[in-house]
């Protein structure tokens, strides 16, 4: 869990860790050098599974994220921000589909989410588009990520993948911000197929402090540039045409994104 001012919504995000009906994990809370109380609020919890690192300095979304990696030592990786919340199903249905991947082809497993504000209601659910419970071609998802002009996979919270995979493909990249949690999945599903569950396991929280919200004018400039570097690989065949639409629909996805975040900040500011 990487933390950075995470004081208001960092306890909520613990509990429902805390609550998971699978029980052999750790939590390790990174936090990135904050100004703010939430070392003080991690400190009431009396949980041998709780561990929680310090930067010494602030290293940003990139570097913490980098340091929750290099920190992890179990045989998953879920990369939970400090404002959103897991059900508590969900590390036992994503695990249970890795475990049972016993030639590893799988590479990542992701499913559904709850898009919530900051009282913890529910704006909309983001779902796989036609998705049903399976297993998806890598490169074809990745495929379709670029004729839909965003992030089909979703946010970390509700991605599982093994370590040892991560250690292959290396650190998180923010060198393009609105698209470092897809371009991970991205070289993930270079290295095997996704499988995807249509439940709901996690919740991810749109409000004023979101760094999603924070870089939201630049989303559709980020994700172009992106995705005009991935169209070279070879064994995508992305063609001309899945660019041209792709282009058109992430310019479509961030005006759409951008007035329900909006809709969010003008609510919780009225509160």
């Amino acid at each position: 869990m990487p933390t950075y001012r995470g004081g208001q919504f960092v306890a909520r995000a613990i509990d429902s860790v805390l609550v998971q009906t699978f029980r052999d994990f750790e939590l390790i809370i990174v936090d990135d050098n904050s100004p703010d109380d939430t070392a003080s609020i991690v400190a009431r919890y009396d949980d041998p599974r709780i561990r929680f690192v310090r930067n010494p300095r602030n290293l940003g979304p990139e570097g913490n994220w980098n340091r929750c990696l290099d920190e992890a030592t179990g045989r998953y990786f879920k990369l939970l921000h400090q404002d959103d919340v897991l059900a508590p199903e969900c590390l036992a249905s994503q695990v249970s589909i890795l475990e049972a991947d016993l030639a590893q082809e799988i590479a990542l497993t992701f499913c559904a989410r709850n898009i919530i504000d900051a009282d913890d209601r529910v704006i909309m659910v983001r779902r796989y588009p036609c998705g049903r419970a399976g297993r998806i071609s890598g490169t074809g998802l990745i495929r379709r990520c670029m004729r839909w002009g965003t992030n089909l996979v979703g946010e970390p919270a509700g991605v599982l993948f093994r370590l040892a995979l991560a250690r292959k493909v290396g650190k998180f990249n923010a060198e393009v911000p609105y698209v470092t949690d897809l371009d991970y999945w991205v070289r993930l599903l270079l290295q095997g197929d996704a499988h995807y569950e249509p439940a709901s396991f996690v919740s991810y929280r749109v409000s004023a402090g979101s760094w999603s919200v924070a870089i939201g004018k630049r989303q559709t400039a980020d994700f172009n540039r992106f995705m005009a570097k991935v169209s070279r690989r070879p064994e995508l065949q992305a063609r001309r045409a899945d660019l041209l639409t792709g282009r058109f629909m992430a310019r479509l996805n961030t005006f759409l994104r951008m007035m329900v975040y909006r809709r969010v900040i003008r609510r919780e500011r009225r509160a």
